[in-house]
């Protein structure tokens, strides 16, 4: 019979706290070689269970949590130990939601984040009011607030050598098809920052990307944060494009955003083909990458200036 391990399972809503009601929420849990050793509703948003410890393959659980009104979650590769609990935090969202952007309008973030300000208006004097326009409650354009806000936390959250990402950024493009996107931005950077991440490859702590230009046309070079399980944050350079804006012309342009997947083939195949009808999901980023960053010592916890709340 083989040794038990403890396995701690933490449910959480859209606001990044645990969850009210706990108790239809439906989990699953199997080890690695796909026996099922629970399936039915918690009792309470924290709940511990015993498990099978195999000192081998086996030992890498999945937890799987649904929940009637939300949509579900899940994690694999969960490694138990004998000699100490390992927890696994998953967020469950109303499938009727709305972003709160309490937090985000502009004059809220230039008092919390002031960097995102300067960023976001540097050559754009109206940058305010329709950054606070797609903050609006209702507004179609919620997701592309949603979006910056995931890349500006994820560039925020990433340590290079010398500073961070979100360091070397210096303008973002409002323009024409440069325009935010629910996936993407555009923005102008300072060109030392290819080199730091070119440091951080070498560290390991980047995957450079071959050929950037096949999904992001005019790209120079990408290279994707490897730290995380589920979505990390991707860096492409178009060291042809420089700004032409006065003060900013030693600027090159920047496309960040972050995938689902850590591997070229699971993201070409399951997140930009299915992407030529439907973008990538910033609400979709915020659930996973808020999960994987809390499985990572050393990683900083996920927490953009936004909720997803129940409406």
């Amino acid at each position: 019979m083989p040794d038990t391990a403890t396995l701690t399972v933490r449910i959480f809503d859209g606001r990044r706290t645990l969850i009210n009601d706990a108790k239809d929420v439906f989990v699953r849990i199997l080890d690695g070689n796909q026996q099922q050793h629970f399936a039915d509703n918690l009792k309470t948003a924290v709940q511990a269970f015993k498990v099978p410890f195999f000192d081998n393959a086996g030992d890498n659980y999945a937890v799987l949590a649904s929940k009637k009104g939300y949509v579900g979650a899940g994690f694999h590769g969960i490694k138990v130990s004998k000699t100490r609990t390992e927890p696994i935090d998953l967020m469950l969202i109303p499938v009727k939601h709305r972003f709160n952007f309490t937090a985000a309008v502009f004059d809220a973030l230039q008092t919390t984040h002031p960097n995102y300000c300067d960023i976001l208006s540097a050559v754009l004097p109206e940058a305010r009011d329709r950054w606070n326009g797609f903050c609006d409650e209702g507004s179609a354009d919620a997701p592309v607030v949603a979006d910056a806000l995931n890349i500006f936390t994820a560039m925020r959250n990433v340590n290079l050598a010398v500073g961070t990402p979100l360091d070397y950024m210096r303008a973002m493009r409002w323009d024409d098809e440069f325009g935010l996107r629910e996936d993407r931005f555009f923005v102008w950077v300072d060109p030392a920052l290819v080199n730091e991440v070119m440091r951080a490859a070498e560290q390991g702590r980047f995957q450079q990307e071959f050929n950037p230009g096949f999904f992001h046309a005019g790209a120079t070079c990408s290279y994707k944060e490897n730290q995380l399980a589920e979505a990390n944050l991707q860096l492409t350079f178009h060291e042809n494009t420089k700004c032409t804006k006065a003060g900013f012309k030693k600027c090159i342009m920047m496309e960040p955003d972050i995938d689902y997947f850590p591997d070229l083939l699971s993201h070409g195949l399951l997140e930009v083909v299915p992407g030529f009808f439907s973008k990538t999901d910033p609400r979709a980023v915020y659930v996973m990458r808020w999960i994987a960053s809390r499985r990572v010592a050393g990683v900083q916890e996920f927490n953009p200036p936004y909720t997803i709340e129940a409406v």
